[in-house]
This record gives structure tokens, sequence and C-alpha cells, in this order.
């Protein structure tokens, strides 16, 4: 049934493409974008507001394009298959990064939202296997098991990226610049090495039962439109996907702003990266405490107790004006950014049913992802209205308290009761 080698090499791929997000999008990128747009004649709060908007753009066009692409991997078993291209896709953009001249902020804008659709397209099917190889007793171990390895891996390949950036003579590198172009080019090498166990161990779970011969696309179009239909019958799912997609604002703005925000108010780069260190490690431990703890008391009241936690730290973060206050902030995400996401994945994945697996994690991705889109355009929106960063930050706490609020209607045991009857359906439909 399930090899426990198949689950390693799932989890594995966490420790891959996290690296994406933190040497990328939370560290080197958005001061590197915001010196490419200054260097190009823009003022330093407009290069704030760009980057947010930027965010959002490549986020938009794997929302619009998840749940159809969900539902043809689901229709054709091709899961792994599309995996492989949006993951392609990101390592080769990521790569391209090192190549950015000064002033070229259009091309880094392009390149960016090109590796942003790589790594979140990839996810929609990445987290789609996971309910095929784990079982309702085993998934919020599994999902946190791969959001820790996900922290451990990403904060390793950081560190030494760091070391890079703030003793580039050292590594035999000629100044900073090289050293963060040179951690681009690592990220794209660690994402694709690390990603081939996923290719090898987890299997293909094939097509779904009994899906009629015919076009994927045209088959696919025909399952969302059932599913659309069928909408009271998985009504606490849906429910958690609104709540999902409130909170994910929150949580997507704090990762991908932050330092864009503390390179504004005058936060030295070795610090902000240093402190998104002490994230990645703290995270580490309280991933898995998160997931041990959902699977003592249930993973709806762990999620709010983060969605708490996440409300305090937006709230704090407009009264940041210091590294100290930057460290200390990045001390409370590391407590609940892994063990939130990844219990909130697995909180999803117990409510689907299997044989649409792919086609929910679509919807699910497309959540978090128009939640990636609205955060930093918020941000990016109030910023510019106000002329004050600060204000832009400090609305990202109205997403933690309404998707709590939102989350707390949720039933879970009548969400998973809904996916087992669906199932049991499919097998008698493919009989």
């Amino acid at each position: 049934m399930n090899e426990p080698r198949a689950v390693r090499a799932w989890c594995l791929y966490d420790w891959a493409n996290s690296a994406f997000v933190t040497t990328v999008v939370a560290a080197l990128f958005p001061p590197f974008f915001r010196s490419l747009a200054l260097a190009g004649g823009m003022e330093p709060q407009a290069a704030t507001s760009l980057w947010g908007f930027t965010t959002s753009a490549g986020l938009l066009i794997v929302a619009l394009a998840a749940p159809v692409l969900g539902a043809v991997a689901d229709v054709r078993g091709s899961r792994k298959r599309f995996l492989g291209f949006f993951a392609g896709v990101g390592i080769l953009a990521t790569a391209l990064f090192a190549g950015l001249g000064d002033g070229a902020w259009g091309w880094a804008a392009g390149l960016f939202i090109a590796a942003n659709v790589g790594f979140a397209g990839g996810n929609v099917f990445y987290e789609s296997l996971l309910p095929h190889i784990t079982t309702t007793d085993t998934i919020d171990d599994v999902s946190a098991r791969g959001f820790a390895l996900g922290y451990l891996g990403g904060g390793i390949l950081l560190v030494l990226n760091l070391l890079w950036v703030m003793f580039p003579s050292r590594f035999g590198m000629p100044s900073e610049g090289f050293a963060v172009r040179a951690a681009f080019v690592s990220v794209a090498l660690w994402w694709g090495v690390f990603s081939v166990p996923l290719f090898r161990s987890v299997p293909e779970p094939g097509a779904a039962a009994g899906a009629p011969a015919g076009s994927a696309l045209s088959l696919a179009f025909g399952r969302l439109r059932t599913t659309f239909r069928e909408v009271s019958t998985y009504r606490h799912l849906l429910l958690f996907l609104v709540a999902f997609w409130i909170y994910s604002d929150g949580i997507g703005t704090i990762v991908r702003m932050a330092t864009a925000y503390g390179d504004e108010i005058g936060i030295g780069l070795p610090q902000m990266v240093g402190a998104l260190v002490l994230t990645q490690f703290v995270g580490v431990p309280f991933s898995l405490i998160f997931g041990r703890a959902a699977s003592r008391v249930g993973p709806k009241p762990v999620v709010l107790a983060g969605l708490v936690v996440y409300a305090l730290i937006a709230g704090g973060a407009y009264f940041m004006r210091t590294a100290a206050h930057f460290y200390a902030l990045a001390v409370a995400v590391g407590v609940v950014q892994g063990g939130t996401q990844a219990v909130s994945r697995s909180l999803f994945g117990s409510m689907v049913p299997k044989h649409k697996a792919a086609e929910f994690f679509g919807f699910y991705g497309l959540s978090s992802k128009f939640a990636g889109i609205a955060g930093p355009f918020l941000f990016g929106l109030v910023g510019h209205l106000t002329g004050a960063s600060r204000w832009g930050i400090a609305a990202v706490a109205g997403f933690f308290v309404v998707g709590a609020f939102v989350l707390s209607r949720v039933d879970v045991e009548a969400g998973r009761r809904a996916a087992r009857m669906s199932e049991f359906d499919a097998v008698g439909e493919a009989t």
C-alpha cells in the first residue's frame, strides 16, 4: 500500500523547491529587484510597490489555470508529468536571474513571473499526490514532515548563500552582487537535483476510475462543471477553501514582502537574510510540533492558534524600526508559518475525495494563488496611496482575523464524511 520510500521521496521535494521560497522569494530577489528598479530611475517606495504588483501577476496565471490542469491530470493520470513541466520552467527561469543587468527590471519581472508560475503550478500536482501516499491517520504527520524538511533544506542553502553574500572573497567571488547571482544558480541546481527522488519513487496514481475516452481538456472541463454542480456535497471543504484563501493572503504577503519592506526602511541585506535563516531553523521543530498537535487535538484548533499569532505579527510589523525588531518578528513567523501551512494542507487533503485529488488540489491552489494576488497587491496599493508601506503591512492583520472566523464555521468531520461517500459512489460507478 503506502511505501515508506515513496513518502520520503515526496517529502524531499519540499526540501528541493523550498530553496526557491527562502533564497529567492523571501531573501535575495526582492532587494535585488528593487536595486534594478532603482538603477532604472524609479523612486524607492514605487520600487517596493512594483515588487508587490509583479508578485501578484505570476500568481494570477496559476490561479486561473490550476483547476483545469488539475482536472486534466486526474482524467489522464499525469500528475508527475505536469509537475515535471512546471518545475522545469521554474528551475530554468531561476537560473536565468543570474544574467540580469542593472536597470533590467522589466526582464527581472518577466523571469520572476515565469519562475513563480513554475513553482506554484508544480505545487498543485505535488500536493495532489499526498492523499495517495497517506491515510487519514498519517496525512497530518507526512504533510508536517514535508514542511519540516522544506524548512531544513531551504535553511541550509540559505545559510550557504548568506555566507557567500557576506564574505564573497573567501569563496572566490569578486563582489556581493556576483554572490547574489551565484545564489540564484545554486537554487536552480538544488531544486533540480533533489526533485529526482520524487519522479523515481512516488507512483503515479493513474487516471480517474471510469474515465471515458476523449479529449482530456474537454473531459476536464466536464469534470469541473460537475464539481461546481455538486458544490453542496462538499460544503465544508469549500468553506475551508474560502477561509484558506483569506488567511493565506496574510501568510503569502508576509513571506513575499518582508525583505522588500525591510530594505525600504533601511535594514541591511545580511541582517535580513540572517533573520530569515533563523526563521527556517525555528520552523523545523515547530512544523513537527504542529503536526503532532493536530493529530492529538485536531487540525482546526491548531490552525486557529497559528492565525492568532500571525495577526499579532502583522500588527507588530507596523512598529518595526530596527534589525532587532526584524529578528523578533522572524522568530515569531518561524514558530507558526510551517506548522500552519502544513496542517492546512493536511486538513484539506483529509476532506478531498481521492479520485478527484488533483482537481481539488487545483482549487486549493486556486485559493492560495488568488490569496497571493490580493495580499501583495493590497500591500502595494495601500503603500502607493499612503506613501508609507507601514500601512500596507498593518492592513494584512485583517486577513488573519477574517480567515479565522470563517475557519471556525468549518465542520471537519462532516467534510471527511462527504469525501468518503463520494469515493464510495465512484467505486460503485466504476464497477
